[in-house]
């Protein structure tokens, strides 16, 4: 890591992720100076000056800037929610290639300007985009981390904190795999308040199939969302902003981020969602969950997944 004065952040791309990703940040007084790149530059210039209305009522000051590549320099963290979104008809595999080349000419203009941080991607599909950013930079894999299941997590711990009427803070339970349709629930080390799900599940017979169909409400939430409001913006704008403060304040927290494997699950060279240690290097280390056979299955199922369109791109 190379010797930044201040916690300074670059966002590339201000589409409603990137906005809502950056109010969040002056919101929890994360950052000394945020600097927002974006292509479409009027429309930058208003989100930029409206944030800084906002400063004034923060819990600290976050210079927000128009920024340029050159802000790299000397950034703590890039992150990227830049890229093409999915078009009606399109393939995900068409996405995926379109977005790899627009991730290889952001990397390209980052790389060019020293930047010696931490690369956080959020655009879709995170995990190989993420895996494309990582290849492009030329960095060891720790210092790249996509936004992998936090939000998928975050989703799940929401509405298992529903059905039960307990803060989401005490519901422990992670969903791994791929961000997308073959992405899993780890249901056999989940927890409300300390009680197990499946010691739940063997007293109440009706219960395994009430939290698979609120994984499914979960795994399809996006889709819905996106429907209603044309895109999700809050819940991953807040859920970047919580990878952020674990790499800026240092604080070691377990999170599900798409980090590289390296053997765990019986897997390598791929980013994929599952609990690692975050803090100032990046991904410390990956955390392997104890994993059920059916949950093995499908974390096999989601690995395949990736590992098939990841050769296709990158052979």
């Amino acid at each position: 890591m190379g010797n930044h004065v201040g916690n300074k952040v670059v966002l590339i791309g201000a589409g409603d992720v990137g906005v809502a990703y950056a109010y969040a940040l002056v919101n929890q007084g994360t950052v000394d100076h945020l600097a927002i790149i974006d292509i479409d530059e009027k429309k930058l210039e208003g989100n930029v000056m409206d944030l800084n209305h906002g400063v004034v009522w923060a819990p600290s000051r976050t210079r927000v800037t128009k920024g340029t590549y050159e802000d790299c320099k000397d950034a703590s963290m890039v992150v990227i929610c830049a890229g093409a979104a999915q078009k009606p008809g399109e393939t995900r595999l068409q996405l995926v290639d379109k977005n790899v080349k627009i991730m290889n000419s952001i990397v390209a203009d980052v790389m060019k300007n020293d930047f010696d941080g931490i690369f956080l991607v959020a655009s879709n599909p995170v995990d190989l985009l993420t895996y494309a950013v990582w290849k492009a930079s030329g960095f060891p894999h720790e210092r790249v981390i996509g936004s992998g299941t936090v939000l998928d997590s975050a989703r799940y711990r929401y509405m298992l904190s529903e059905m039960d009427d307990v803060a989401p803070t005490s519901v422990h339970a992670y969903i791994i795999g791929e961000h997308g349709d073959s992405e899993l629930p780890v249901v056999s080390s989940a927890n409300i308040a300390g009680v197990s799900l499946s010691h739940r599940s063997e007293k109440d017979p009706g219960y395994n199939e009430r939290i698979e169909k609120i994984f499914e409400d979960t795994r399809d939430a996006a889709y819905h969302i996106i429907d209603a409001k044309g895109s999700t913006s809050y819940g991953i704008g807040m859920a970047l902003a919580r990878i952020t403060r674990a790499v800026i304040q240092n604080q070691a927290v377990a999170l599900p981020v798409s980090a590289y494997l390296q053997g765990e699950y019986g897997h390598e060279d791929v980013f994929i969602g599952t609990p690692a240690i975050v803090d100032r290097s990046g991904v410390n280390r990956v955390i392997e969950l104890a994993l059920d056979e059916h949950e093995k299955e499908r974390f096999e199922n989601s690995f395949n997944t990736l590992n098939t369109i990841k050769e296709e791109i990158f052979g």
